[in-house]
């Protein structure tokens, strides 16, 4: 199954889930690069003005999608219809797509939730990161030329507020290893949000707002500039 799940875009129509963070970028950059992509999917918080992953603002996502050059999937969602919302989105995708690619780095082998929903549509699934060390794949975002700004921090899980807004560089992932953080935040440390790269047509302007705190968490808003 991973070499399958790793192959599945090459040479097809893919339709790839978007966060808009850095490990999404980077899968939906693979699927650019050895097929055809037709568009993005992006599930919404119920209100449908911020993602429900990441909590990217509307604009900055339309924002991305338009310097991408893809259209965007959207559906709005609480926690409990999110399956079924996300369902109805693959089955428009298909129309216009064989596979969904998604960012996951350590999805399980058995049991995957991505993998049991596109088996339920007729979607093969594509995870060009899955299973590869996580040094490796943020340095190869980074060496690619994408630019990304953390926007969350776990202030539990050794990050900080003056992680927030911080750019990730070589020097930059090697501080946070020093630190004992994964360098992708695949624990839940951090979140970023992509404002340039090789899949844009020109940067993403953002002006950074105050800080805003929920329990353990620490927010970096960001707007269109």
């Amino acid at each position: 199954m991973q070499e399958q799940w790793k192959t599945n875009a090459i040479n097809k129509q893919s339709i790839v889930s978007f966060s808009g963070g850095k490990d999404s970028s980077l899968a939906l950059y693979h699927a650019m690069q050895t097929g055809t992509v037709t568009g993005l999917i992006v599930m919404m918080e119920e209100q449908g003005q911020r993602s429900r992953s990441h909590a990217m603002p509307l604009d900055i996502i339309q924002a991305q999608a338009k310097a991408i050059g893809l259209p965007v999937f959207m559906a709005s969602s609480s926690w409990n219809d999110y399956e079924a919302k996300f369902i109805e989105l693959l089955t428009q995708a298909k129309q216009q797509a064989e596979v969904l690619v998604t960012g996951d780095l350590d999805m399980p082998e058995h049991g995957c939730w991505h993998d049991r929903i596109t088996q339920q549509v007729g979607l093969k699934l594509g995870m060009p990161l899955w299973l590869r060390p996580h040094r490796e794949v943020v340095e190869e975002f980074i060496n690619l030329g994408f630019r990304s700004v953390i926007v969350t921090v776990n202030l539990k899980l050794g990050m900080t507020i003056e992680d927030l807004g911080k750019t990730l560089t070589l020097e930059y992932i090697q501080e946070l290893e020093n630190r004992g953080i994964d360098p992708c935040g695949e624990g839940g440390e951090f979140h970023t949000t992509v404002i340039d790269g090789p899949i844009f047509n020109k940067p993403i302007p953002v002006r950074k707002l105050d800080i805003v705190y929920h329990e353990e968490y620490a927010f970096l808003p960001l707007e269109l500039d």
